[in-house]
């Protein structure tokens, strides 16, 4: 396979419209131009995250492994590496370590409040019971 050619952030940036729409996901770059009118999810969605970092975005909707194929087509390089600092950390998860401290924290961000939940319930039911009345 050829090497990508590589991208500034900058560059990329100027590509936010319906004329040149170009995505960073998971520091590749992608020209969705011609795919606005065919994305399921309407051109808005995808002009959006022109000229910006979308690999966020893209894992929050759950895209399936068709649409992951499907991407190839419309890449046409990668980001530079020096410009990867200059996009939120948490967008890129192109390391395992990234993806481990992602999911980890995906995990816990509902079980703490649902053990909290289940506390207040079982307090709640033990002070509104006839269990602790001294009657």
């Amino acid at each position: 396979m050829s090497e990508l050619k590589q991208y500034s952030l900058e560059e990329i940036e100027q590509h936010y419209n319906g004329q040149s729409c170009w995505i960073i996901i998971h520091k590749k770059v992608y020209d969705v131009t011609k795919f606005l009118e065919e994305h399921p999810g309407g051109e808005e969605v995808l002009l959006e995250q022109g000229g910006h970092n979308a690999s966020e975005s893209f894992e929050d909707v759950g895209h399936s492994t068709d649409a992951r194929e499907m991407m190839k087509d419309y890449l046409i390089g990668e980001l530079r590496p020096e410009d990867y600092d200059k996009i939120k950390p948490v967008d890129v998860r192109g390391s395992g370590e990234d993806f481990a401290y992602a999911k980890k924290n995906a995990w816990t961000g509902w079980l703490i409040p649902a053990v909290m939940s289940l506390g207040v319930a079982f307090l709640y039911r033990y002070y509104t019971s006839g269990a602790n009345s001294s009657n």
